[in-house]
């Protein structure tokens, strides 16, 4: 974890995901998949910075904090436009020797983009967990697809 004192870029989207329905939402992303750890993340080209976060897992990311972002997926989603979800890492030949999964020791992943209103990519809408999880029916993608496109009306309406 990175952390920047002064750093007026993270300061303003911690305070752009104080919000309690942002919140709400990060609820519903951990009661939907089970999983533990559920953030909003403003991602840029150089930065993964944490917007709002749910940590249910002791994980130690605050909202204002940030991840290097070449250790993250959430950039690739930033790259492609694309979810990505996983259910079980080390059950998965395309993930089990990925290095994001084995240095953050999660075992289960899913990140949505969220692209504000006016068809700006502002980040991703992720959780993780040290435990598998079954995340990738059709039925908790919609629910986690309808949550990162509410996130994404709150943020342009902020």
């Amino acid at each position: 974890m990175i952390t920047r004192p002064g750093d007026t870029f993270a300061a303003e989207t911690a305070r752009r995901g104080d919000d309690d329905a942002l919140r709400a939402i990060l609820a519903e992303v951990c009661r939907t998949t089970g999983m533990g750890f559920a953030a909003i993340a403003r991602v840029t080209e150089a930065r993964w910075i944490a917007c709002q976060v749910l940590d249910r897992i002791e994980f130690g990311l605050e909202p204002g904090d940030e991840l290097q972002i070449a250790t993250t997926i959430c950039n690739d989603i930033r790259e492609c436009g694309n979810a990505v979800v996983i259910d079980h890492v080390a059950a998965d030949a395309a993930w089990r020797t990925h290095p994001t999964p084995m240095l953050y020791g999660f075992e289960s992943y899913a990140s949505f983009p969220i692209v504000l209103e006016d068809g700006t990519f502002f980040g991703t809408l992720c959780a993780i967990d040290p435990a598998p999880h079954a995340v990738s029916s059709a039925t908790i993608v919609n629910v986690l697809e309808g949550c990162a496109r509410s996130a994404a009306r709150i943020l342009s309406a902020r």
